[in-house]
C-alpha cells in the first residue's frame, strides 16, 4: 500500500491528505434538515448528516488528491450509527480509489493490539470465512507501550501489504511534556523516531517502508532533525493551516526526490466555507469551496518544495 501511496501522489502532484473529521457545526444547515426530517433528531440523524456531508466533500476532491483520514472519533460520538458512518465512508473513498488512513491512534498490547489491527487493516476469522471488518489502508498507532503495541500492526502489514503511522513529534502544543523529554541527554521523540526507522527495516516496500511516522507541522525543525532518522519513512504531517503550519514550513519533512511526505488538512478543507477567503461560495456550496481549499494547499506546498529546490 506504501507504493500505491506513493504512485498516487506522483500521479497527483499533491502530497496532501483530507482528514474527514465532521463536526456538526461544519455540516451546513441544509444537510442537518434533511437528515433531522429524516430519522429525527437522533444519532441516526446525526450520522445521516455526517454521511452525506462527506460524501460530497468527496464527490468535488478525489480527482484531486491521493488519499483522506478519517478520524474515528468523530464518528464513534454518535454511537454504532456514527461508526456505521465512518464504515460508508471508507468504503466510498475506496471506490474512488482514495487511500484511506484510519486516524485511531490504538496502543495496547498483546492480543488487544492484535485485534485491534484485524479489525482495522487486516481480516477477522468466522468459522471458514474471513472479512476486512473496517478496511483502512493505513492506520495511526500510539507507540508508548513499546513494540509490544507495533508489532502486532507490523505482521498483519506484512500479510495484507498495509501500513502504519507511529505518532512520533505530535502538533499539539503540550506534547512536548513527554515528547520532549531528555533521555540520556536526547529527547524522546528522537529515540521513539530511531525505532520507527528500525520497524521500518522490516516492512520495506519499493523504495519507503510500511512503517511512517506522524510529525506535526507546528515542529519544522523537529521534522527536519526526524526526516534525517527515517529517511525511509512517509511522514504524515498534522497541524497544517487551522494549526498554523504552512508550505513554506514543511519543506523539511520531504527528502530530495519530493517524496516522503504527506500533508494533513481537516478543518481547513472540509469546513472551508466558514473561511471568509472561501464565503462566496456559501452554505449550498460547500463543497466547491473544499475544493478550492485543496487546490490552494497544493500550490502553497507544490510552490515551497519548488522554491527550496
Amino acid at each position: 500500500m506504501i507504493n500505491k501511496l506513493t504512485a498516487k501522489i506522483q500521479k497527483t502532484q499533491a502530497p496532501i491528505v483530507v482528514g474527514l473529521d465532521p463536526m456538526l457545526n461544519y455540516i451546513p444547515k441544509h444537510i442537518q434538515e434533511k437528515a433531522f426530517k429524516e430519522y429525527g433528531e437522533t444519532l441516526e440523524g446525526a450520522a445521516e448528516a455526517i454521511w452525506q456531508f462527506n460524501k460530497e466533500i468527496v464527490d468535488k476532491t478525489y480527482d484531486l488528491i491521493p488519499a483522506v483520514k478519517p478520524q474515528i472519533a468523530m464518528y464513534e460520538q454518535f454511537g454504532i450509527p456514527g461508526i456505521a458512518a465512518f464504515k460508508k465512508t471508507v468504503d466510498y473513498c475506496k471506490e474512488k480509489d482514495l487511500i484511506v488512513i484510519g486516524d485511531i491512534k490504538r496502543g495496547d498490547i498483546g492480543s488487544t493490539s492484535a485485534a485491534y489491527a484485524v479489525g482495522h487493516i487486516g481480516k477477522v476469522q468466522v468459522g471458514s470465512s474471513s472479512y476486512a471488518a473496517f478496511d483502512e489502508d493505513f492506520a495511526t498507532i500510539n507507540p508508548y507501550m513499546g513494540s509490544d503495541s507495533v508489532k502486532p500492526f507490523m505482521e498483519v502489514c506484512k500479510e495484507e501489504k498495509k501500513g502504519l503511522f507511529v505518532l512520533v513529534k505530535t502538533s499539539n502544543p503540550s506534547s512536548g511534556e513527554f515528547q520532549d523529554q531528555l533521555v540520556n541527554g536526547r529527547p524522546l521523540y528522537e529515540l521513539v523516531g530511531e525505532k520507527v526507522a528500525q520497524w521500518g527495516e522490516e516492512c520495506m516496500g519499493d523504495t519507503y517502508s510500511y512503517v511512517g511516522a506522524v510529525v506535526g507541522a507546528t515542529y519544522p525543525e523537529m521534522g527536519k532533525i526526524l526526516r534525517r532518522i527515517m529517511p525511509k519513512a512517509y511522514i504524515l504531517v498534522p497541524g497544517y493551516g487551522a494549526q498554523g503550519g504552512q508550505g513554506k514550513d514543511l519543506v523539511h519533512f520531504f527528502n530530495e526526490d519530493g517524496l516522503g511526505a504527506i500533508v494533513n488538512s481537516s478543518r481547513g478543507i472540509i469546513a472551508a466555507y466558514k473561511q471568509e477567503k472561501y464565503a462566496k461560495f456559501g452554505e449550498e456550496n460547500f463543497a466547491d469551496a473544499s475544493r478550492a481549499a485543496a487546490e490552494d494547499m497544493i500550490a502553497d506546498i507544490n510552490g515551497a518544495l519548488e522554491a527550496a529546490k
